[in-house]
Formats: structure tokens, sequence, C-alpha cells
């Protein structure tokens, strides 16, 4: 989440993000290139422990009662993706623009699982390895013609943008992927079963890290599979290492799934038994992730107004009708490295206090049902 944050500001305060891509080889840096490589790491864990998360309710409610709590939570996080946060991202009172980012991913991976979870647990396995493995062996198919199957088909698979009447949307966060990547999270819960010893936890994690991460070295190295972009030789060997590791989000690739999930097993490995006051803080922000998740980007949105009011701008080149990055108004506007990751730390520390009083609130006071959904 708090490397999440550093994306999200980066998206309202760097000036480059409005002229190209930080990870387009032929224009970034390599401290560019890395401060968008490293929040990867976000969205696949968020979307992978939602569904370890959904096993560890289920083993104690019972497939039923998970299925509709995640079949009414995947749906009130629909309501939040079209309403309290898309007005966050673009600050637009008339919502003509619905980006179907991870939230909308989390909500219908949510909703699939609400299903799932009554077959078997291998053909649950199965499943959730053939979405996150098969899918790029659609990559090349394009739709054309028929305007509602080329619309599902971006909802499923593709990435695209597409007018609904009033409303455009865009397909940031396709089905098909994410939900296999949130199935094989629910699966992943049988680690963490109380009854599962702690130390053949650690050596499994740290198996399935490395051989994820060996994979991927292996798939990308043949450069046949796996995603859409291929690597290739650079003007130097640091850009070299940057195409092979330059892999896709959108939608999120089997080569991205493995070089984000693989070191992520690892990471859970070493930390499960962290402590100290820093790991604290940490999980104090961890155990309230949606409320961070509405009022971050509340706050940098308002940061970033104030921002381009200060250096010329006016209000409503902070409203927007499309991405934030993608706005022509904001060409010009911005500050650099640096000045980011200062704002970035500031966020992240104006925000703690407020997370860790919404954590002891929720915390106090469990009897309020509602409290769950946020």
């Amino acid at each position: 989440m708090i490397i999440m944050a550093l994306d999200h500001v980066r998206d309202y305060f760097h000036a480059d993000a409005y002229l190209f891509s930080p990870t387009d080889l032929t224009q970034t840096n390599v401290p560019l290139f890395f401060t968008r490589w490293i929040t990867h790491f976000c969205a696949p864990v968020f979307v992978f422990l939602a569904g370890t998360s959904a096993f560890l309710v289920g083993s104690r409610k019972g497939k039923n009662e998970l299925s509709a709590f995640l079949f009414k939570r995947g749906l009130w996080l629909i309501v939040l993706e079209f309403t309290v946060i898309n007005f966050s991202w673009f600050f637009n009172v008339n919502f003509t623009f619905i980006a179907l980012t991870v939230i909308w991913g989390l909500a219908i991976g949510m909703i699939l699982l609400a299903a799932a979870v009554h077959l078997p647990f291998n053909m649950l396995l199965v499943l959730g390895l053939l979405l996150v493995a098969g899918h790029n062996l659609f990559d090349s198919v394009r739709i054309t013609g028929d305007a509602t199957i080329a619309n599902v088909w971006a909802v499923l698979h593709v990435p695209d943008v597409f007018q609904l009447g009033h409303f455009k949307f865009f397909t940031g966060y396709p089905i098909l992927p994410w939900a296999g990547i949130m199935i094989l999270g629910y699966c992943f819960g049988t680690l963490y079963k109380p009854s599962f010893d702690a130390l053949k936890r650690k050596k499994i994690l740290l198996q399935l890290g490395s051989g994820m991460i060996l994979l991927f070295v292996v798939i990308r190295f043949i450069n046949s599979y796996g995603d859409p972009h291929p690597w290739s030789v650079q003007s130097n060997a640091v850009f070299t290492f940057l195409s092979f590791i330059n892999v896709t989000k959108y939608p999120p690739s089997l080569l991205y799934v493995l070089i984000t999930l693989g070191p992520s097993m690892i990471f859970l490995a070493l930390s499960e038994k962290m402590i100290g006051q820093f790991s604290q803080y940490i999980i104090a922000l961890g155990r309230v992730p949606m409320f961070f998740y509405i009022i971050h980007i509340y706050f940098i949105h308002i940061l970033a107004l104030i921002a381009a009011m200060a250096t010329g701008y006016s209000a409503s080149d902070m409203t927007f009708t499309t991405w934030v990055t993608d706005s022509v108004n904001l060409k010009g506007y911005g500050f650099n490295l640096g000045v980011t990751y200062l704002v970035w730390a500031s966020v992240v520390l104006v925000l703690y206090p407020v997370c860790l009083w919404y954590d002891r609130y929720k915390t106090s006071h469990k009897e309020k049902w509602w409290l769950s959904y946020l």
C-alpha cells in the first residue's frame, strides 16, 4: 500500500508522467523506470492475498456464508469504484469516464470466487493456473465489427476504452487473468491453516518463490511466450536488463505474475516472524487497506490541485475526462523525481495517524457490521 501510493503520487506530480510512460526505454532513465517497476508488485499481491483472506474467512464461516460475503462485498466494491473512487481520481461530477481498475478487479474476482469456492480444490487450482498461465494465448485476438462483443472482450481480456451511452469505460483490469490470480490466492490459503507447521510453510514459500523467479528467467529468455512484448538487446547492458524485466501489467502477463508474486513469496517467508515498532506501523496500515486506498487518492489529488494552481494552472486542469496522465492540459506541469518522492513520503506520514485512528475504531467497534466493508 505504501509503494502503491508512490505510483499514484507520480501520476499527479511527476512532470514526465504527462509526456511518456516511465517504462518506455527510449525516453526513461533508470531511477524513473524502477520507480514505476517496483509498484508492479502492488496489484497482484493485493488480488492474490484477497483470495488468501477469503480462504481464511471461509475456514471460519463455511463456504455458503463465505459465498454470500464475497458476493455482497464484490457488489459493494463495484459501487465504490463507480462513485466514491471514480470521483477521487477525476474530480468530475459528470462521471463521464469510468476507470475499471484495481478495485474493479478485486470486486469481480470476489463475485466469481463466490461461485468458484464450491468447486473441488484440485479443480479450483487447475482453473486458476489455466487462467494465469494460459490467457496470453489470446493476446493477438482482436475483435472488430460487433461493438457489443468487442466491449465484452475488453472487459474479459484486452484493456480498452469504449463508449456506453453517457459513460466512457476504461477496462484497465480485465477479468480473466485477475480472477485467476485471486483463485490461486484462495488455494494458497491452505498454507495458513492453524494446523499447518510454520517451518514447513516457510520452506514451501521459499521454494515457490525461487521456482517462480527461475521459471520467469527461463521463459523470458526463450522470448516466445508469456508476455506480448518480447525483450531485446538495448544500447547498453543496463537497459538490456530493463528490457528483460519490462513485463506487461495490462493485462497481467504470465511473466508479470511470476516476477511479482515470486519475490513476494520469499518476502512472506522472511517476514512472517518480523517484530519491532516499524513492523507494527506497517501492519497497522495493512489492517485498513480500503480506508487507506480511498483517502490517499483524495489527499494526493487535492495536493496536486493546490500544486497546479500554485504553478500557474487552473483548478479545472485537475478535473479529468480521461486518465490523469493523458490530460493534454497538464503537459508542462509537474516536478522532478526528487520532489515526487518527497510528496510521497509526506502523504504516507500524514495519513498514518488517520489510519491508526480508524484501525483502533474498527477494532473497538466490531459490533458495527458495516466496518467490515471499509
